[in-house]
């Protein structure tokens, strides 16, 4: 009995320490470096070179402990020993072992074997462990209890969980393995059943994962794949074989450790990239990039990149770097020559386990891009051309380049620019459709006269800036202007005068000459008559003397806004004759020669109390020699007929003195200018009998 409270006691030291009380407890190995050293170079398979301490936290004392190097293994209690004959030619070998904390952190610590030189220990002929203490025999399995809850014990913050256990994947067996037993303080005092549920249980993958019914023991049925599945969660339940007794379902987490069995891959079968051929060292212009399907917080998934052959290895077998470990290629070497190398083939190999571990080759295709390192160059450095004077729009030239550059490329398209001997502004240079010739033309007429010559000095440039200094290529045209026979020139080329509509026949009214640009070779200049509407004018063909012909008049239709256009026509002599044109624009004044005249010519009105009739007037003349007017009853009309001005003096009111009867009369008025030009109007009235309103509605009389 006093055993049996003792053991409480010790239960419930452990549950404070563990579960309810603040721990200090770090875990962790408990150095950073483990030195076996050993007497002989070579090491059979099997040997034992010592042993790994690990501190879980948890009183377990078994570990799941994982080698960064497959020649060696370590048991789950920290044993390092042999998986294959090891010859430390080199003098030495260092690797790491891994191991995993109840919460999922991994802890490392590096281990180095070095083989003991005699002097230092000649008594040494086995392998021995100087850096850690002695090896325990004593080796328990590993026990999960079911956590029990003590009533006088104060509750921590939250629920005690039972810290998950690691299994590292690709265990070869055989069949099935003991992970763990699981174990229920109830067994004391009554025989236990114990079962699991949960993913690898019953539930898929089914049967992963057995316990033996009174037991306990957890066993494993095959090998864990961690890229298949990376945990699971099971529930281990515990119940009394006769008695009605239970514990509540204890959770059981399952951690598959990684092990280095996924060589990296690469995203791309290859990858393709550009560079510029005068991209600078340092410049990163592509990304090669591969996954690895082991676990990313482990080395086996920390990949790194290397370039191991460059096709063509020209100018240098190293013109291209990569970035370890983001797989960026970047240029290395300055050199790059599109026109000479316009693609590599990289061989790029990405390594597992910081570049120690498997290995995946790749290719990285890179293309050579152009840049501007070729200035065009001018076929024909100098062109002597003749162009003949005063046309535009003539082609001058066509200056032919080459370059070297990529065609079809902002770096092969050229352009063109003409630096000196056009101060006048009359040529212009373009690319033309080949996108490799520069064609000069005309922009404004050339004149012989004044200048017979000009040199032209051209450029050649590109779309894209040049990369670097380069020399830029100028042509030389020399233009020689052809003389042509020019037509006579009138000054000015509209020549306005003033003359009065009633000039008299074979009065001048204006000498109009022109002159001939041809100052090389006078020749005689003949006149004539180009245009002359209404046949008004006439010109003598040697002075270019222009006469009246026929009688003008300001109110002829041809007249607009009082001005008369006639053009008149300087021939020169030369074979063929060329041929001048004038405009002479007369302004005719006006002469009082036309009388007013009333518009209406017929007009109806009742013989009985009918108001005025309202007649317009019209002068083709204009002021002064127009309104205001004034008007008269003649003959017969005055007896029977009378007639006012209106207000504005431009119309005339007509009406009836007396009754007249039903008829047709002729009223006449007389109707004078401001300066008493006078024409009679006679006016056809028809009187219908009736009164005020209109006789067309009564008689119909009046209708016919």
């Amino acid at each position: 009995m006093e055993t049996m409270k003792i053991v409480r006691l010790g239960v419930i030291i452990f549950l404070c320490k563990f579960l309810l009380c603040e721990s200090s407890c770090t875990p962790g190995f408990e150095t950073e470096l483990l030195v076996f050293k050993v007497h002989r170079d070579y090491l059979h398979r099997g040997a034992i070179l010592g042993r790994v301490i690990f501190n879980t936290c948890d009183g377990r004392s078994r570990t799941l402990f994982q080698s960064s190097d497959e020649w060696f293994d370590v048991d789950t209690d920290g044993t390092v020993k042999l998986k294959r004959e090891v010859d430390l030619h080199e003098g030495h070998k260092v690797f790491s072992v891994h191991a995993w904390d109840s919460s999922g952190k991994k802890h490392t610590v590096s281990v180095r074997v070095e083989r003991v030189r005699h002097h230092e220990d000649h008594h040494m002929d086995t392998v021995m462990n100087i850096s850690s203490p002695q090896m325990d025999s004593h080796s328990d399995d590993l026990v999960l209890m079911f956590p029990k809850s003590s009533k006088g014990l104060k509750r921590a913050k939250r629920d005690w969980v039972v810290p998950p256990f690691n299994v590292i994947e690709n265990m070869r067996g055989p069949f099935p393995i003991k992970l763990v037993q699981i174990k229920s303080d109830m067994s004391k005092e009554a025989q236990i059943q114990y079962r699991i549920t949960g993913e690898g249980a019953d539930l898929d993958p089914k049967g992963l994962f057995i316990i033996e019914r009174l037991s306990g023991n957890l066993f494993v049925t095959r090998a864990l794949d961690r890229e298949t599945k990376a945990s699971y969660r099971l529930e281990a339940h515990a119940t009394g074989v006769d008695a009605n007794v239970g514990e509540k379902p204890m959770e059981i987490i399952v951690h598959v450790l990684d092990q280095n069995d996924n060589r990296p891959v690469f995203t791309q079968n290859s990858f393709n990239g550009n560079v510029p051929e005068a991209a600078e060292i340092g410049h990163e212009f592509m990304t090669v990039t591969a996954t690895d399907a082991d676990d990313p917080e482990t080395d086996n998934a920390e990949i790194r990149y290397s370039i191991i052959k460059q096709e063509p290895e020209s100018p240098n077998p190293n013109m291209f770097q990569i970035n370890s470990v983001t797989g960026g290629i970047l240029v290395n070497s300055l050199g790059l020559d599109r026109e000479k190398w316009s693609k590599y083939t990289l061989t790029v190999v990405v390594t597992d386990m910081e570049g120690k571990g498997y290995q995946t080759t790749g290719t990285a295709v890179i293309t050579v891009t152009d840049s501007n390192d070729n200035a065009p160059q001018f076929d024909q450095p100098s062109h002597t051309v003749s162009v003949p004077e005063n046309k535009v729009g003539a082609e001058v030239a066509k200056l032919t380049v080459t370059d070297g550059d990529e065609e079809g490329s902002p770096a092969w398209s050229t352009k063109y620019r003409i630096i000196s001997g056009d101060k006048g502004g009359f040529f212009s240079v373009s690319t033309g459709p080949s996108q490799l010739e520069g064609v000069i033309t005309t922009v404004k007429p050339l004149d012989f006269e004044k200048n017979k010559q000009y040199i032209l000095s051209v450029i050649v440039e590109n779309e894209e800036p040049f990369v670097g200094s380069l020399a830029t290529s100028t042509a030389t045209v020399t233009v020689n202007v052809e003389d042509v026979n020019d037509p006579p020139e009138f000054n000015p080329k509209e020549k306005i005068i003033y003359k009065p509509e009633d000039s008299p026949v074979d009065s001048e009214v204006v000498s109009y000459t022109a002159t001939d640009p041809d100052i090389g070779k006078p020749q005689k200049i003949m006149y004539k008559i180009g245009n002359d509407p209404d046949g008004w004018l006439s010109v003598n063909q040697n002075t270019g003397s222009i006469k009246v012909r026929k009688p003008m008049d300001r109110e002829s239709s041809r007249v607009k806004d009082g001005k008369y256009r006639a053009i008149i026509l300087a021939m020169d002599d030369d074979n063929p004759p060329a041929t001048g044109t004038g405009t002479l624009i007369i302004e005719l004044s006006d002469v009082n020669d036309n009388a007013p005249v009333i518009n209406e010519r017929n007009i109806k009105i009742c013989n009985r109390g009918s108001n005025p009739v309202l007649l317009s007037i019209t002068d083709k003349d204009v002021p002064p020699n127009a309104g205001p007017f004034t008007v008269e009853t003649q003959g017969e009309t005055s007896r029977n007929w009378s007639a006012m001005m209106s207000d504005t003096s431009t119309g005339v009111f007509l009406k009836l003195k007396s009754a007249l009867k039903e008829g047709k009369y002729n009223v006449v008025l007389r109707v004078f200018d401001r300066e008493s030009l006078f024409q009679d109007n006679t006016i056809q009235a028809t009187v219908c009998d009736c009164e005020k309103g209109s006789c067309l509605e009564r008689h119909s009389f009046c209708l016919r």
